[in-house]
C-alpha cells in the first residue's frame, strides 16, 4: 500500500512518516505541504491512500480532497487535523473523506485504520482468487 502525506507541520509530518514506516505493507510515496503540489503529486503517483491535513502552508485540504475524489479510482482519504470541529467533519465526510481524525487524541488511530483497510483489502483479494 502506498501512502501520500499532506501535512504542513514538518515535525508532525516526520512523526507520521516514522509511524507509517513501521508498518510492513506500507510505503510512504511522498509528501507535500501545499495543496497545488499535493494534487499534482497525487495525480502522478496514484497512491492507495492519502493522509490529509485541513490547513496547509498554501491552499487547504478541501482542495486536495476534491481533486482526489474526481479521479477514476480515488484513494482512501484519512483527514488528520487539529481542527476536528463538527462543521469541518461534516463538510469533509460529505465530500468523500473516508475517515476524519483529531490529531490531539486520535493520532494513533491512523495505524488502526490502515491495518483494518489492509485486512479488508486482503480478504477481498482472497475472495477474488477463490
Amino acid at each position: 500500500m502506498t501512502i501520500f502525506v499532506v501535512e504542513d507541520s514538518s515535525l508532525l509530518r516526520e512523526r507520521l512518516i516514522r509511524t507509517l514506516n513501521t508498518l510492513k505493507q506500507v510505503k510512504v510515496s511522498g509528501f507535500s505541504d501545499t495543496a497545488e503540489d499535493a494534487i499534482q503529486q497525487i495525480r502522478e503517483q496514484k497512491p492507495d491512500a492519502v493522509i490529509l491535513d485541513i490547513r496547509l502552508r498554501v491552499g487547504n485540504g478541501f482542495q486536495v480532497l476534491q481533486a482526489c475524489k474526481i479521479a477514476g479510482k480515488p484513494p482512501l482519504v484519512i483527514v488528520l487535523t487539529n481542527f476536528a470541529y463538527p462543521q469541518y467533519r461534516k463538510k469533509y465526510m460529505e465530500a468523500g473523506a473516508d475517515f476524519f481524525l483529531d490529531k490531539s487524541n486520535e493520532f494513533d488511530q491512523v495505524v488502526v485504520v490502515l491495518n483494518q483497510y489492509l485486512d479488508k483489502t486482503r480478504a477481498e483479494n482472497q475472495q477474488l482468487d477463490a
